[in-house]
């Protein structure tokens, strides 16, 4: 364990103090995850010419349906299982210190949307009783705790209760957010078309192909639509990470100050775009996968803003994932 860098991840003020943990952390996780060592090496990239965060090679998330991506000898305490359409092959995550995703998902709410005992959160997604491997559900089911409202729940099998304790929470001035998976959403949508338009509702994507799938601008206006709402939150996240990013609105997310988003060229990989505007494949920093991988490249289509924001554009296409994947070949 590294408990002098885990200390300081969520001490970063500034980009020079985030490069300069990123980089110690790339230098620990070079010398002490087998994968990831293995993955530079057959690069061609030699560990001190990375002198600073661009150089840092980043490895294809596909790498953590195949490997055990872990840095250091400690084992396991947590494993993530990606929800995975039949047939398909899953990611595994396998978290050392859960402590570091519990801190990272709190600070990271409270820095967005101030203190979970705030709301009463309702949870539109299987609670960890029913998918005790999900990520998605360890972070709700922390928010809900956290929140110490008796009405906050998980309510996805029965949105009977949730419309009326939703009324119930307004009767007494309750700030509510209502967290839910895009199909899920959807349904409630269709079923019932309720008001709520003075709660927030938070999409984590994930049709999983139980709907046609939307853009998320389509889903959004639908949503906006059926429920009377200006503007409809999102959550960016996913199994092989241990932080979130938030959108408040227009599909625009941004970070905490320990994660970072870079775009990188769809027809070559290793050649990263500075140019705020320009769609390619996401790249994701994420300091707090310090017992994982912090460098990860992920299978969506993106594109920054000059003021730090990024868009999530979709899903690479199968010659850009390909593209890739030679870099594990």
């Amino acid at each position: 364990m590294r408990p002098d860098l885990s200390g300081r991840i969520f001490q970063i003020k500034d980009q020079i103090s985030f490069q300069e943990l990123a980089l110690e952390i790339f230098n620990y996780q070079f010398d002490n995850n087998p994968v990831y060592s293995e993955f530079v090496n057959r690069l061609g990239i030699k560990r001190n010419s990375v002198l600073a965060v661009r150089q840092i090679p980043f490895i294809p998330v596909g790498l953590f349906k195949t490997q055990i991506i872990v840095t250091g000898s400690q084992p396991a305490r947590l494993a993530f299982e990606s929800s995975g359409t039949t047939g398909l092959s899953t990611s595994k995550h396998l978290v050392v210190d859960p402590g570091l995703y519990e801190e990272s998902l709190l600070k990271t709410f409270r820095l967005f949307y101030g203190e979970p005992s705030d709301y009463f959160i309702a949870a539109l997604v299987p609670s960890g009783r029913e998918r005790n491997n999900s990520s998605l559900a360890f972070m709700v089911d922390k928010l809900i705790s956290e929140s110490s409202n008796t009405l906050s729940g998980f309510y996805l099998n029965n949105k009977g209760e949730l419309i009326s304790n939703i009324n119930l929470g307004r009767s007494v001035n309750r700030k509510v957010i209502l967290i839910g998976l895009s199909y899920a959403l959807t349904n409630l949508a269709e079923e019932y078309s309720p008001d709520l338009s003075d709660l927030i509702v938070m999409e984590t994507g994930g049709m999983k192909g139980r709907r046609k799938e939307m853009t998320r601008e389509e889903l959004h206006s639908f949503l906006k639509n059926k429920f009377n709402l200006t503007s409809i939150h999102s959550e960016y996240g996913m199994t092989e990470l241990l932080s979130q990013a938030y959108s408040q609105g227009e599909g625009i997310f941004h970070c905490p100050p320990w994660m970072k988003i870079l775009i990188r060229d769809p027809q070559d990989p290793l050649t990263l775009t500075t140019e705020p505007g320009i769609a390619g494949g996401i790249n994701i920093i994420d300091l707090a996968n310090l017992y994982s991988c912090s460098f990860i490249a992920t299978e969506d289509s993106g594109r920054l803003h000059e003021d730090g924001g990024f868009e999530v554009l979709g899903r690479l296409d199968n010659t850009d994932i390909r593209g890739c994947n030679l870099m594990v070949e």
